[in-house]
């Protein structure tokens, strides 16, 4: 996943593309790079990635995902997502042509969604639901990372008949009424020379091209049984919030046996005495009374991972940012640490006692003669 390109770059085309500028570079690249036309041996792989690219983009739900979080959680996103290409294919030879690309690269059978919207539909093999884990993670944990093991309960593949759904030692046939397909092919034809072709489920098998006639007793024939999974998650350092990581195949499986992934959704609880910033670095606010502001001082403060001494010089106003370098957390994704900024805010005393006002007034005669405003 690591060293996929970029699937606006992939197309082409600005991340502000609308659906038809997504559709049309598409379309021209898929026919430059088709294998049946372009014998070159880098071909079908570019085909592949453009297919993968399109897939994704030309979804809405699929876009906002990718936009916000990059290629987590889009993994075999163009196996989960059928398409309509036979009308894009149309003028290289028929919709055959791309059948059996189709099939060669992806096992896929027809069938699925239709997102150009011509009644021509592909079916891939479908991936299965991906599952959501909320964790909630204390600076503590995201500067260290965590390592915790949870219980998940989920759909796992039948033991007994291996995920066929068929009672052991037997196995499903395939539907008589749509020829294993799963859909039932109509088509209609207008003055002689006009046809319309629609699509719809076969009504036999439910979709499945299949018809199991003695359903496995532990799985009542779904093919999955519902189990509570023990894994082992590790959170790496510098995660920040709301950031989803992935576990691939971890997910719940399809009709077809392919798993969905989990993803873990990252919280982080606010810290009593951090705040955290952008790139790592954290904000430490420190009240210093005003005669050490004045005077200068040396104190002790927390760090995330221990304490650090920073030297106050004398006359430092309220406000002033002092700087503890790699003082902050992991940086995500690259090397090194963020820093740790601590504000000094001036604090003022509230109650006083008769000789603290006395040498406060004095102070202020003084400050007066040699006209210096203290505060």
């Amino acid at each position: 996943m690591g060293n996929k390109r970029d699937y606006y770059e992939v197309l082409g085309i600005p991340r502000t593309a609308t659906k038809d500028e997504i559709k049309s570079a598409y379309r021209k690249l898929a026919l430059q790079y088709h294998p049946d036309r372009n014998k070159s041996p880098d071909a079908e792989e570019k085909f592949k990635e453009i297919s993968e690219s399109y897939a994704v983009l030309y979804d809405d739900e699929k876009r906002k995902k990718y936009d916000k979080y990059g290629h987590i959680g889009t993994d075999e996103a163009f196996r989960g997502s059928a398409s309509n290409f036979e009308e894009i294919f149309k003028d290289m030879g028929g919709s055959s042509i791309f059948e059996n690309i189709f099939e060669r690269f992806f096992g896929g059978n027809r069938s699925g969604s239709d997102p150009f919207g011509f009644g021509f539909n592909f079916r891939g093999r479908q991936r299965g639901r991906d599952i959501i884990y909320d964790t909630e993670l204390s600076l503590e944990d995201v500067l260290k990372g965590k390592k915790e093991g949870i219980e998940l309960p989920k759909l796992e593949k039948c033991s007994q008949c291996s995920g066929t759904g068929a009672l052991h030692g037997t196995k499903p046939r395939p539907c008589k009424e749509c020829g294993g397909r799963g859909q039932r092919r109509h088509e209609y034809r207008q003055n002689g020379f006009m046809s319309f072709i629609s699509m719809e489920q076969c009504n036999l098998c439910n979709g499945k091209g299949e018809i199991i006639d003695n359903p496995c007793k532990d799985c009542k024939g779904t093919g999955n049984i519902r189990k509570t999974k023990k894994l082992s998650l590790t959170i790496p350092p510098g995660v920040e919030d709301g950031m989803t990581l992935q576990m691939s195949g971890e997910g719940e499986p399809s009709e077809d046996g392919i798993y969905g992934d989990l993803l873990i959704r990252i919280h982080i609880k606010p810290h009593k005495l951090f705040e955290r910033l952008e790139n790592g670095n954290l904000l430490y606010n420190l009240n210093v009374n005003f005669t050490s502001m004045v005077l200068g001082t040396e104190l002790k403060i927390p760090t995330i991972d221990g304490t650090e001494k920073i030297k106050i010089p004398s006359g430092t106003q309220s406000n002033t940012i002092l700087t503890l370098r790699g003082k902050g957390l992991p940086r995500y994704g690259s090397a090194g640490k963020g820093d740790q900024y601590v504000r000094l805010n001036v604090s003022i005393p509230t109650k006083l006692n008769d000789k603290q006002k006395f040498l406060l007034k004095e102070l202020d005669k003084e400050t007066q003669k040699n006209n210096f405003n203290f505060f």
